[in-house]
Formats: structure tokens, C-alpha cells, sequence
């Protein structure tokens, strides 16, 4: 069979080199260089011709003898000279100006180098890394200190990310084996009745009821780590009424009673979080108290901010295990092990949200039983300011 030869197009096979930035500066500085050099000479050499034209002119008006030019000297050499000492000059610029543009053209972007070659180094393991760029170069430190935030942000969402991972498949891994377990029981039992297997789908339908909250306290959790989004203004007293009117049955349906002071409390920041802190630390008040308990709710403006505190009755908490509540999963005793309306979570998610929005937790246990929570949140200017400043960091 007769093979067919293509022909190679000229623009396919002729590549030209890539130009980097260096290249380009150092052809722009070359280029200033040179052309600053030219216009130098040649304003040097119009000045000689001006003042020689002047000598002459002054020579012709005066009544003088014709002075004789030595032998051997024409009276454009000097003229020639100088053209000729102005086009060598000229040509050593030309060939001093591209190494001076190089050096240049690397001093400037070595800031850019060392960008480079650590961003290269930072992985999603290594997120901990910054590029810390100090010197004179406000634009290349102005652009390293938003790259080392953009780092930042994105090492809280992978730690995020991590944690939502781990918590879900060790929380979830108990209620799907229990589900497993019923199903099995329910399939070997050759004698299963309809009332059998509607007991069965009764206890899979709760656990599939637990396995949303979960699912969503993880999801509320993660988000709240990853810091505030929308800043918005908000009174915490309207947002602790109106989370006391859901949960005012369910206080009463355990006997706890609820005395509530709310004053106004304008805050700024996610109204969402926000409702979410206030709904965690007021459940966690009800459903770990004891029966004819009472809960003490107050929201209260300051000069620097506001706070809402809660107060409740309960057992008795080890005043060095205070801390350890706010940590994912962690519960206090076998009363809230057996307590399967909650999954240790609640109070995890009060203390990301009240760090996302630059408020201080403070939790004291009570003598008698019980626990105090405080978060007061900071001004209006100053949670201005933190809006200011993660918008610019965004």
C-alpha cells in the first residue's frame, strides 16, 4: 500500500520560546536602560554642536586674522570624534543593559521565587505552612499575607472537614449496627408476627430519626468552624424568646420551670449561628437537669457587647470535667450515655460559634448541681472590625 506523507506546517514545527517574567522585565528594563542612555548622548552631542555653531558665529563677527589648523587637522575631526565616542558609548549600553536588566528583573521577583517554591512545598498536609514575606516590597507582603490567609481558611475547612468525618463514622457506626441487628432478628424469627415487625420498624424508624439529628448537629458543628459568612444585626433577647417558645412544653412536660429576664441585646453576626447557640445551650439546660429543676435564662446589653447567660439545675459536675464537655462526643456520667436525645454535641457546637464570632464562653459548674454558661459577645465596632477584616481576607 502506497503511504501517505503529510507535510509538516511551518507554524506547527516552529516553536518559539516561552517568555517568563523575568525575561520581559529584563527586556524593559534593558530597553528603558538604553533609551535613557541614548537620549543622554544625543542631548550631550547637540549641546557640543550648539556651542561649537556659537564659537563660530562669534569667530565671524570679529575682525580678525585667519588663524591657519595645525597639519594634518581638519576642522570637522572633533565633530567626528565625538559622534564616534557617542556610537561606542551608546553600544556598551546597549550591551551592559541587558545584564543590568537581568539582575534587576531577579532582585525584583525573588520575593515572587520564594512565593512560589513555598506554595509548591504546602499540601492539604501541610496547611500549617505560611510564606511570612518581609521586606520593602509592600505589594509582594501585601500579596503574602492574602495567600497566607487564603491557607488559613482553607486549613480550618480540611480540619473541618476531618472532624465532620471522624465524628460521623464513629457516631453512626452504633445505630447502623443496631439497625443491622434488628433486621436480622426480625428475619431469623420464622414465627414473626405483624406486630413483631412493627415493633421492629418503630425502633429503626427512632434510630433513623437520631441519625438525622446527629447528622444535622454534625453539619451545624463543621459550619460553625469554618467561621461567619454573613454578618447581619440581631437582638439576642428576640432569639432566646422565640427558641423559649418551642421549647417551653418540653420543660414542662419535666417539671423544670423557666425564669427568663431578656433585655435588649443587639449583637452582629449570623443569625442562624447565633439561634443555633442559643437553641444548644438551652436544650443542654433541660435535658440534663432534674425533674422540678429550674433554669434562669437572662440577655443583657453592656458597654461592650452583649450576654446571655443560663443557669441551671442538675447533677453534680466535677468542676475539672467542665471543659471536657465542650469537646465533640464527650458526656458526663451514664445519665447522658442513656440519654438518647442527645450525642454530646451540644455544647461543642456553643463553643464553635461563640469562637466564630469572637465572643467569650465562660462555664462554671454549681456546688449543688447544675452548670452556668456565659457568652458575651463583643461590640457592635469591634464585631465590625472582624467583619472588615475577614471580607478582606475573603
Amino acid at each position: 500500500m502506497p503511504r501517505s506523507h503529510s507535510k509538516p506546517s511551518f507554524g506547527s514545527s516552529l516553536h518559539l520560546p516561552r517568555r517568563t517574567l523575568r525575561t520581559r522585565l529584563t527586556l524593559l528594563y534593558g530597553g528603558l536602560f538604553l533609551a535613557s542612555g541614548a537620549v543622554l548622548i544625543a542631548f550631550a552631542d547637540v549641546l557640543v554642536l550648539g556651542l561649537r555653531s556659537n564659537a563660530n558665529t562669534n569667530e565671524r563677527g570679529t575682525a580678525q586674522l585667519p588663524v591657519v589648523p595645525p597639519s594634518g587637522h581638519q576642522p570637522g575631526t572633533d565633530l567626528r570624534q565625538v559622534l564616534i565616542y557617542s556610537g561606542i558609548a551608546l553600544a556598551v549600553m546597549a550591551v551592559a543593559s541587558l545584564p543590568l536588566g537581568w539582575m534587576m528583573a531577579g532582585r525584583a521577583l525573588r520575593p515572587f521565587r520564594t512565593m512560589m517554591a513555598t506554595a509548591r512545598r504546602i499540601s492539604a498536609s501541610s496547611l500549617h505552612d505560611r510564606l511570612d514575606i518581609d521586606g520593602p516590597y509592600d505589594e509582594f507582603a501585601e500579596l503574602g499575607q492574602t495567600l497566607d490567609d487564603l491557607f488559613s481558611r482553607l486549613e480550618a475547612s480540611f480540619e473541618s472537614q476531618r472532624h465532620f468525618v471522624a465524628n460521623a463514622s464513629h457516631e453512626l457506626r452504633t445505630p447502623l449496627t443496631a439497625e443491622r441487628a434488628l433486621l436480622q432478628v426480625a428475619l431469623a424469627n420464622p414465627e414473626a408476627t405483624t406486630e413483631t415487625l412493627r415493633s421492629t420498624c418503630k425502633e429503626l424508624l427512632i434510630l433513623g430519626h437520631q441519625q438525622e439529628r446527629l447528622i444535622d448537629a454534625l453539619l451545624t458543628l463543621a459550619s460553625s468552624e469554618r467561621g461567619v459568612e454573613h454578618w447581619e444585626s440581631v437582638d439576642l433577647a428576640v432569639i432566646t424568646e422565640r427558641v423559649l417558645l418551642v421549647r417551653h412544653e418540653e420543660a414542662d412536660r419535666r417539671g423544670i420551670h423557666i425564669d427568663a429576664a431578656l433585655g435588649a441585646a443587639p449583637v452582629t453576626g449570623d443569625v442562624d449561628l447565633i439561634e443555633s447557640l442559643v437553641t444548644n445551650v438551652v436544650d443542654n439546660s433541660i435535658r440534663h437537669n432534674v425533674p422540678g429543676g429550674w433554669i434562669k435564662i437572662s440577655t443583657t446589653a453592656t458597654e461592650g457587647g452583649a450576654n446571655i447567660s443560663v443557669r441551671n439545675t442538675g447533677p453534680v459536675i466535677p468542676p475539672d470535667e467542665v471543659d471536657r464537655l465542650f469537646q465533640p462526643f464527650q458526656r458526663l456520667g451514664h445519665e447522658r450515655v442513656r440519654d438518647t436525645t442527645g450525642h454530646g454535641l451540644g455544647l461543642a457546637i456553643v463553643d464553635a460559634i461563640a469562637n466564630a464570632h469572637g465572643a467569650s464562653l465562660t462555664a462554671r459548674s454549681r456546688p449543688a448541681g447544675g452548670l452556668d454558661v456565659e457568652v458575651s459577645f463583643a461590640s457592635r465596632v469591634t464585631q465590625a472590625l472582624v467583619q472588615a477584616s475577614n471580607n478582606a481576607h475573603r
